[in-house]
């Protein structure tokens, strides 16, 4: 299988839900939240792909980097690329249940693994994290992102998440106001700095903090014990009229980078998009569309030949650009 009928295949699942369009700019999929598309006008969706399209690389040709070192260490992990499988829920609410909870979540997961990387379970109404966690327990490895919901219960899924083999727990606080979760009845709501910490004392798993967009919050997340942060805005679905998450990621690592590990998403859809965000400070990258594309169009299998497909980009990306590794990336390779 090539990643070319991978999407054939996909575009045929997903009709109706997306359109997978030749270029993912977000235009063609406003307003479609519940689904996949962005908030409202859609704008924050169409900000991150702007902001990633308005960077320029200088190219490079007279050097002898061949063979770039893609690797990361993260979580204690060696990763074999700095791209991460963002949480991607909501089988039955996003993708009208054309695939179980169950398989779209271990799709994410194997299929990260076989590619030599991990990925993010997620979570959501009703017993939704009972089913993404049962992918994070065959596997043994991976992250569970939880809602921002009361303590006590964010607690409660923590072990959960201990007991499945996490090698790291999140909370995307970007979710505070999501219409799926307030639909539902269950509580989401923003995260007090006295209950992050609390969070952060719970367990011995780095905690992650995901949907800062502010370098302010980003210390304050750091501050308060976060062991690394996520620059989103929830791919622009929860909230009109923000900045494309590339745009403050500089600031933020200006002020974080070193301190707690930086991650970043928003619009990534090919290894040069990665390339871009590793050289504004990200240690790594969340995607997470693509990988939608990936689980429906063949499973596991389809979600590895993207994890594959955006390895080799970024390596491509490194040679012409002279990049020998990703810790020798910096902004120096985009135009001012």
């Amino acid at each position: 299988m090539k990643w070319e009928d991978v999407l054939g295949r996909a575009r045929e699942a997903l009709k109706g839900i997306c359109n997978l369009c030749p270029i993912c700019d977000m235009k063609a999929c406003a307003s479609r939240v519940p689904g996949i598309g962005g908030i409202g006008t859609g704008s924050s969706a169409k900000n991150n792909y702007e902001a990633l399209r308005s960077l320029r690389f200088k190219m490079k040709t007279l050097h002898d980097v061949t063979e770039p070192d893609i690797n990361v260490e993260l979580f204690g992990q060696k990763l074999a690329m700095p791209v991460i499988g963002a949480a991607v829920a909501g089988a039955a609410i996003n993708f009208k249940d054309r695939m179980n909870e169950v398989d779209l979540a271990k799709a994410q997961v194997f299929g990260a693994l076989e590619a030599g990387t991990i990925a993010m379970i997620g979570d959501g109404p009703g017993d939704l994290y009972d089913k993404t966690i049962e992918a994070l327990k065959g596997a043994g490895k991976g992250i569970a992102i939880i809602k921002p919901r009361k303590l006590d219960e964010m607690i409660r899924r923590i072990r959960m998440a201990e007991e499945a083999g996490a090698v790291a727990v999140g909370v995307d606080v970007d979710a505070a106001g999501l219409v799926n979760m307030r639909r539902s009845g269950e509580y989401v709501g923003p995260l007090s700095l006295g209950a992050l910490r609390k969070i952060c004392e719970s367990t011995k798993l780095p905690v992650i903090i995901k949907g800062i967009m502010t370098e302010e919050e980003a210390v304050m997340a750091s501050d308060a014990g976060a062991g690394a942060i996520v620059v989103s805005n929830h791919g622009g679905r929860v909230l009109d009229d923000l900045p494309g998450t590339i745009s403050v990621l500089p600031g933020i690592a200006s002020k974080v980078k070193g301190r707690s590990i930086l991650l970043a998403d928003g619009g990534v859809r090919s290894g040069s998009d990665v390339l871009k965000f590793i050289a504004c400070g990200a240690d790594a990258v969340l995607v997470g569309r693509p990988v939608v594309w990936g689980a429906f169009g063949g499973g596991k299998e389809g979600v590895r030949l993207l994890y594959e497909k955006l390895a080799d980009e970024l390596r491509i990306a490194m040679i012409l650009t002279s990049c020998p590794s990703i810790k020798e990336v910096s902004m120096s390779i985009l135009q001012s």
